[in-house]
């Protein structure tokens, strides 16, 4: 890792990132351990303890498993801080949004370029983040994947969130990396339409020939909290915006049922996500 990036780090990380750090340089002191033996007993180096401890480079999710069974002392930080690191992990303008979907009770979205973070694959995710502009360094991509594959925890949570999604068919056509991880995508996409609480749906290419095209503005996603609030989350160029005021929230939730009556039906969506997965493209 360079030491601009090390830099970098260091200015992004957030308050429980410093917290995690502090905490584990605090036990291990306390247990009259140095860095490389924390190392040792982890399977890291003393670098990359030092790294942690300074926020040079956040705790991976691994390490602090690692830790908590290292130098926990059975108090369980570890274990609890693992949801919260990986959120201060998120990209600033889905900080907030991350621990409302995390315990949505239903979740719908709309995506009109590439499939939503919460349906990427960890190949997809990578090719994604990694050839965005500017470039990022390794380590913050391989941070950035973790958290986006840490979200998929809403698929199985109890209690069970409803989770459906629109894709423009372009979505499904758009390659990122190869032709093979756009096939492994459209594979996944595929079996988590089969989940009893996911409901996937495409808008097809030509919907604008039909004179009306509800989806043309944009993405969103809306979200009902765990009160029971409707929320609506929109995000553009690294810009983001909440969408809390009732009536407004409203307003955008009639436009996605209205995208909803004009995309395919659930069994027609999967069979052309299914056709697309075995196409052979080069």
């Amino acid at each position: 890792m360079t030491a601009m990036a090390r830099s970098a780090n260091k200015d992004e990380a957030g308050g429980v990132t410093h917290l995690v750090a502090a905490l584990a340089r605090a036990l291990r002191e306390q247990q009259r351990l140095s860095q490389t033996e924390v190392g040792a007993m982890t399977g890291y180096t003393g670098s990359a303890i030092s790294a942690m401890e300074t926020c040079a480079q956040p705790a991976s999710d691994q390490m602090l498993v690692k830790l908590e069974e290292a130098i926990g002392c059975g108090l369980g930080v570890f274990d609890k801080a693992r949801q919260y690191v990986l959120m201060d992990k998120y990209p600033p303008q889905f900080k907030n949004f991350s621990l409302m979907e995390a315990q949505a009770v239903t979740l719908a979205a709309y995506e009109t370029y590439v499939v939503n973070g919460l349906f990427q694959t960890e190949d997809y995710a990578r090719a994604l983040i990694g050839g965005g502009y500017p470039k990022l360094p390794e380590a913050k991509v391989d941070e950035l994947v973790e958290a986006r594959m840490a979200r998929k925890a809403l698929f199985d949570r109890e209690p069970t969130a409803l989770i459906e999604v629109i894709l423009d068919e372009s979505v499904l056509r758009r390659p990122f990396g190869s032709w093979d991880i756009l096939r492994g995508q459209l594979r996944s996409l595929a079996e988590d339409a089969q989940r009893d609480n996911v409901s996937i749906q495409v808008l097809p290419l030509e919907r604008g020939l039909r004179g009306t095209h509800a989806g043309a503005r944009g993405d969103m996603i809306l979200v009902e909290t765990k009160e029971h609030h409707h929320v609506v989350y929109l995000e553009i160029e690294d810009e983001s915006h909440l969408v809390s005021d009732p009536a407004k929230a409203s307003q955008l939730a009639h436009r996605y049922a209205k995208i909803r009556t004009q995309a395919l039906g659930p069994d027609d969506s999967l069979s052309l996500i299914e056709r697309l997965a075995g196409e052979e493209r080069s």
